[in-house]
């Protein structure tokens, strides 16, 4: 199978594109490379991906439709994994323009590419943020989800719908993810583990927002990408879905899932796990809750488990501890 992944030098892209290269499959990685954050993380990663014979390598923005062009006509990918955008809810209210050409101009010019040269599958990367102010959890595929909080989510949620007119009026299967926290080895220095990590060996004050009283779903990486190789060839139907709880459109192939622990893991717990895995105490400064953050994700699987016979299984500590242990590594600490 020869599958096209767009972000593949990001956190998730990395280890999505290592599992699926150690296989058997043939994996066609697109990144911008971008300077969101430290670029030296992202070539490193790219490095230990171009070992591999089956691994193709294209530096280029999914906003250049001419290159995505030239790409899929020499590639014709089978399937096509969408990882690529601009990440993070606070830095949508600093930059916003570059969510709407990375999240929805890329994504349009990625839809049709799939329209173009077809596929077998397209797999897109949403957010749990397109559940936004929803207080009704744990969180369901089937919920409505029309409450974002941020642009970043807007733009996911907008993705979301792109996605699924195409499936509908050009019959592509598509499968939108939304990923709840994710956390693991090669992490992006944004977020708050990464950040966390590097303050406590710096000796530096961790911000905790809301006073400490957030709540995530983390998933770990492993088990993130474990996920979407096994709902890669779930490819969604046009025919009425027999499997409880299914996101299926009525009208198209298309069906969302969430992808998490079903654990909500208090903040101040989940720095505790990094004072343990570290040996070292945090200096902490208390904080109000920020624009565009929610206080709690909270995730039902069920759906995942129902079409994968999967469900993350990494213990938070566990994960940490893997995370430090690189971070450690690769820093030379």
């Amino acid at each position: 199978m020869k599958v096209l992944i767009t972000g593949s030098a990001g956190f998730i892209g990395y280890h999505l594109a290592k599992l699926l290269l150690e296989n058997g499959s043939s994996v066609v990685g697109i990144d911008a490379m971008t300077e969101y954050y430290d670029v030296n993380i992202k070539r490193a990663r790219n490095k230990l991906l171009e070992k591999y014979d089956q691994f193709v390598f294209q530096e280029t923005s999914i906003e250049n439709e001419q290159d995505l062009h030239k790409i899929f006509l020499s590639e014709m990918p089978e399937v096509i994994i969408h990882l690529a955008a601009q990440a993070g809810v606070r830095y949508s209210i600093e930059s916003p323009r570059s969510y709407i050409d990375a999240n929805i101009i890329g994504t349009f010019n990625i839809v049709e590419m799939a329209r173009n040269f077809g596929c077998k599958h397209l797999l897109f990367a949403s957010t749990s943020s397109v559940y936004g102010g929803n207080t009704v959890m744990p969180f369901v595929e089937t919920q409505r989800t029309d409450l974002q909080m941020s642009l970043y989510a807007a733009t996911k949620k907008a993705c979301e719908a792109i996605t699924h007119s195409y499936s509908h009026l050009f019959k592509i299967p598509t499968t939108s993810f939304r990923f709840f926290t994710a956390y693991g080895p090669w992490g992006r220095p944004d977020m708050a583990l990464f950040k966390f990590t590097q303050a406590i060996f710096e000796g530096k004050e961790i911000e905790i927002y809301n006073q400490g009283n957030m709540y995530r779903d983390f998933v770990y990486v492993d088990d993130l990408v474990e996920s979407i190789k096994r709902l890669i060839n779930n490819i969604p139907g046009i025919k009425p879905s027999k499997i409880e709880g299914d996101s299926l459109s009525s009208i198209a192939p298309w069906r969302s899932v969430n992808i998490a622990s079903e654990n909500p893991i208090k903040l101040t717990d989940f720095i505790f796990s990094i004072e343990r895995a570290t040996g070292m105490l945090a200096q902490k400064k208390y904080l109000e809750i920020q624009p565009g953050d929610v206080p709690k994700t909270w995730a039902d699987i069920s759906l995942l488990r129902n079409l994968t016979n999967y469900v993350p299984q990494t213990e938070l500590h566990t994960g940490v501890n893997n995370f430090v242990n690189w971070y450690k590594n690769y820093y030379q600490i």
